[in-house]
């Protein structure tokens, strides 16, 4: 197997895929909140939904394969949240570790920057995610807060911790 990974722009064609990676993060994880894996057809929307206001979604491949995937959006809708953007990234649980979520997260961090978005908040499900939070915090990410207790699965109780980068490395 080889070690490159190739970032890419995703295609509505990467949905099934998509579907894969995430479904085992639902099924067998605490990085997402969802209890039912979203099949293709609903992955298509998402990105879809994601892409027509213009924001990207990427995908990681090795060897043609989709290891993974990222995205922003608005952290909010409202108005004065219009240069803060939330990253969501889910690498195939087979390739933890090996340098895709780096890869996804600098292209997102790249991409946000550069479209004039000021903050990125990464909102980690189960505050325990360590692979999650190493990644953020590897990229400059700093600990913003945590909320307790607001998510149940696995029949336990679940935090979410936010983490947050200044895209323009300033004060303001």
């Amino acid at each position: 197997m080889s070690q490159t990974v190739i970032v890419r722009l995703a295609r509505a064609a990467d949905a099934d895929a998509l579907a894969a990676i995430y479904g085992g993060h639902v099924l067998r994880g605490t990085a997402s909140f969802e209890v039912d894996p979203p099949d293709a057809e609903e992955m298509r929307l998402r990105f879809s939904t994601v892409t027509s206001r213009g924001w990207p979604w990427f995908v990681a491949e090795r060897d043609g394969a989709v290891i993974g995937y990222a995205y922003y959006s608005r952290f909010h809708t409202r108005h004065a949240y219009r240069f803060t953007c939330e990253d969501s990234i889910y690498v195939h649980e087979d390739h933890v570790g090996t340098g895709a979520g780096r890869a996804l997260l600098t292209a997102l961090i790249d991409h946000a920057r550069d479209s004039g978005f000021r903050e990125m908040i990464a909102v980690i499900g189960d505050a325990a995610n360590t692979p999650s939070i190493a990644l953020h915090e590897a990229f400059g990410f700093e600990h913003a807060g945590v909320l307790r207790r607001v998510g149940y699965k696995f029949d336990r109780w679940l935090d979410i911790l936010y983490m947050q980068l200044n895209l323009k490395g300033d004060d303001g």
